[in-house]
């Protein structure tokens, strides 16, 4: 079902998305979107899992609710003062990494690193240093992305970039990817 009434959420979950309307963050992963992150989580028993973009920390709280115990998640987010919601009611947890860093600059600075998992929900990761990120991937490794399909809050000339970002994905001989017009359009890849 897709209807987010029949979700189950994340216990922290209604704590975060109170404090994320207070802080003015419009730009929280969609219900569908977070179901999908944890499931595929669970799929990654002792993952390494990396999150470019943590914002207030709602996806991140899906991703560490689908992951193990032997599991390990860093989550980057350039805004100290949402990364903060995230800590209150996630930094408890001692499989997350909360790190307030540039995303291009913490790619570049720990591109040595390799992940079973990578989120990538800003642009670093995506739209810039798309190769370095895919480069962290190991083999048989997870990388999703969102907001494919049109989105209200996109700026003018936007969507070339989306439809780009997808041609480029699907031309790459080392992944396989899965391209869903649900939820707010995702595309989930699988290094080869």
């Amino acid at each position: 079902m897709t209807d987010e009434v029949n979700q189950q959420f994340p216990g922290s979950y209604n704590h975060i998305i109170e404090a994320t309307k207070l802080s003015g963050f419009t730009m929280a992963s969609d219900v569908l979107t977070c179901s999908l992150l944890r499931t595929l989580a669970a799929s990654k028993p002792s993952g390494k899992f990396l999150e470019l973009g943590t914002g207030t920390g709602l996806s991140t709280a899906w991703i560490l609710d689908g992951m193990d115990e032997a599991s390990s998640l860093i989550s980057i987010d350039n805004d100290p003062a949402f990364v903060e919601i995230a800590k209150r009611f996630l930094g408890n947890d001692n499989r997350l990494n909360l790190v307030v860093s540039d995303g291009g600059k913490w790619i570049e600075e720990n591109n040595t690193q390799n992940f079973d998992y990578i989120f990538a929900d800003t642009w670093h990761g995506k739209y810039l240093v798309l190769d370095e990120a895919l480069s962290m991937l190991n083999k048989g490794g997870l990388y999703i992305i969102d907001d494919m399909l049109p989105q209200p809050n996109w700026p003018e000339g936007h969507q070339e970039k989306a439809i780009n970002l997808i041609s480029y994905l699907e031309k790459r001989e080392d992944l396989l990817l899965t391209k869903q017009v649900w939820s707010t359009g995702i595309a989930v890849a699988v290094k080869k």
